[in-house]
């Protein structure tokens, strides 16, 4: 003899406070487990997803980040024609001459930060090709006019289209926001590289040079004929190296994210399972009812699992509503999660909920279910029916 549908419906409804808790719990253990494996991917991907495996970042000899390195005209016209750099169809060789400043920008919350700057020239997007332009447009060269980074937009007052942002001693429009799939440079401002040197009165207008290697280039070659060379003092270095050098610095935030990550969510997942098994185990007087009145105990069984299951569902639900909403929150109205960089800037990380940390969230909310009803459940219909009517 199975138990009706009608039978789990009813005690949903007479248990709407305890039910309401258990499924408030589950989803609140969502909610950490999401967040937590959201924070810690797109962490991961700020870090590591930046540069392209075909560039080349060349930077004077001894400068560990290119805010620190200087580099000439000069220098920036002998390796630019250098066999080994690719080329656009009209000739234009693919070298991005740039130029990094540390400027301070004011935050929406009132607070002032380093923001970094990177002057370029019109075939920058061209070498960078994991940058484009997602609204707006890109800047005019020599107009005062600025892209910014999404997470620059998010995070500082004035850097929405169309807005003036101020930056070393003077207003830039913004024309465009910039994306770059969550890499760091989402946290740039880009602007005009020779209006940004006269704005800063720099003696050398560059801080490096990126170089898109040709197709079938001899990468170590180039790089040898740019070192070798007696009149500059230069260093190449591959662009997805530079960039995991300099992400070491954020390696413990990472680490320590990592670790505060599993305690928390164990934590969760056990307080959600104690409150679903004290929900079942307070109905033991109920389980020996039921097997008074003839069911057996896998019916039983089966329905307060499916009951605890359901529940579980429903959290999972709720959860991932609220992981949803506070994404919302950390990136519209916080403007991002910011951490420091080795260049002494801030790097903002967008925090980006995945369907895969919405997946390990539903797989946790299931075993929360299928655990905490069923060990309880179990227990109380292995009882006998006068044990089970005792603890009344």
């Amino acid at each position: 003899m199975g138990l009706p549908l009608s039978y789990a419906i009813r005690n949903v409804r007479a248990r709407l406070g305890r039910t309401a808790l258990t499924i408030g719990v589950i989803a609140l253990a969502v909610i950490a487990t999401s967040v937590f494996l959201a924070l810690i991917t797109s962490m991961k991907h700020t870090l590591v997803a930046s540069g392209s495996p075909d560039n080349l970042i060349v930077l004077r000899k001894g400068s560990d980040s290119d805010g620190s390195s200087m580099l000439s005209l000069e220098a920036f016209q002998a390796i630019r024609f250098l066999d080994g750099v690719a080329r656009l169809p009209d000739g234009t060789p693919l070298a991005s001459p740039e130029m990094v400043l540390q400027p301070f920008a004011r935050t929406r919350a009132g607070g002032r930060e380093n923001v970094l700057v990177r002057g370029v020239e019109p075939v920058a997007l061209a070498v960078h090709d994991e940058v484009r332009i997602a609204e707006g447009r890109m800047f005019r060269p020599s107009e005062g006019e600025i892209v910014v980074g999404r997470g620059v937009a998010g995070r500082y007052a004035g850097a929405e289209i169309g807005a003036q942002l101020f930056i070393g001693r003077r207003n830039w429009r913004v024309v465009g926001i910039l994306e770059s799939g969550g890499s760091s440079f989402e946290s740039e401002i880009w602007g005009d590289a020779r209006d940004l040197a006269r704005d800063a009165t720099r003696p050398f207008p560059y801080s490096g040079v990126r170089l898109k290697l040709a197709p079938g280039a001899d990468r170590g070659a180039l790089v040898e004929r740019i070192e070798s060379d007696p009149r500059y003092a230069l260093q190449a270095t591959p662009e997805v190296e530079y960039y995991t050098e300099q992400a070491k610095s954020a390696g413990t935030l990472y680490v320590l994210l990592v670790i505060l990550a599993i305690p928390i969510g164990i934590a969760a997942g056990f307080g959600a399972a104690n409150t679903m098994f004290a929900a079942v185990q307070s109905r033991t007087v109920e389980i020996g009812t039921l097997r008074a009145l003839g069911f057996s105990r896998g019916t039983i069984l089966r329905t307060f699992v499916v009951e605890s299951f359901v529940l579980s569902l429903v959290g999972f639900g709720a959860g991932a509503v609220g992981t949803v909403l506070v994404a919302v929150v950390l990136r519209f109205v916080l403007g991002g999660i910011a951490f420091g960089a080795q260049t002494f800037t801030v790097n903002v990380v967008t925090l980006r909920v995945s369907a895969s940390d919405l997946g390990v969230a539903l797989l946790f909310a299931s075993v929360i279910g299928l655990a905490g009803g069923l060990l309880p459940a179990w227990h109380a219909a292995s009882l006998r029916p006068v044990e089970a009517l005792r603890k009344a």
